[in-house]
């Protein structure tokens, strides 16, 4: 049996660590997903639209997963990893995301139809609680990173320690999102614009 394990991180940099560490950890890339809020553009500021070379390889990570014939929401050839694959989309309700896995292939889908509730939609079709994926969802609107993994169920407690070392607690979200009148993700409202992104991070530094 295997279980959906995720967790949500301020910053892109904290999110990439925890997928190496579960990577390291022998979970396979295929299992794995990351969704990281680009409102601000810090993927292309960072060397994204022109190349990215995040397994500091010396090799452009997406002409890698180019040549491996991969890309969104398909696993990268070689020992890359996740982090290769990592390409721009749009999700309904948050906006830009810089994104890898196979949680991000099923809420394109859900963009489309094939899903409902989009990003919400993924994660409580993987089986996250509703409660839990419309905390999660909002976090990414919100300018955070979104890791998500299928693992075994003898491995889950394990691999969850791993993801708790630097990410936010649900719990203290939902508190803080709902001081704010805040009640569930909406798919429809407008996404944060880059300054608001800017100030939502300072508040969980």
């Amino acid at each position: 049996m295997t279980k959906t394990i995720s967790r949500l991180y301020n910053s892109y940099d904290r999110a990439a660590q925890a997928v190496r560490d579960l990577e390291a950890a022998g979970v396979p890339r295929s299992e794995i997903s990351i969704v990281a809020n680009n409102s601000d553009d810090w993927y292309s500021k960072n060397g994204g639209a022109k190349g990215v070379d995040r397994d500091r390889d010396g090799v452009d990570d997406r002409a890698e997963g180019a040549g491996a014939g991969a890309g969104i929401g398909a696993g990268v050839g070689g020992a890359a990893g996740l982090l290769a694959g990592l390409g721009l989309l749009a999700i309904p309700g948050v906006g830009p995301v810089v994104a890898a896995g196979w949680l991000v292939a099923t809420a394109a889908g859900a963009a489309a139809g094939a899903v409902t509730g989009g990003i919400v939609g993924a994660l409580t079709q993987a089986g996250v609680s509703e409660e839990d994926a419309q905390v999660y969802a909002e976090g990414v609107r919100r300018g955070g990173t979104l890791v998500t993994a299928r693992v075994n169920d003898a491995d889950a407690s394990r691999l969850e320690a791993t993801l708790d070392r630097a990410s936010l607690r649900t719990s203290d979200l939902r508190s803080s999102y709902s001081k704010t009148g805040w009640k569930s993700f909406d798919q429809s409202a407008k996404p944060y614009s880059a300054d608001q992104v800017r100030k939502e991070r300072s508040l969980y530094q």
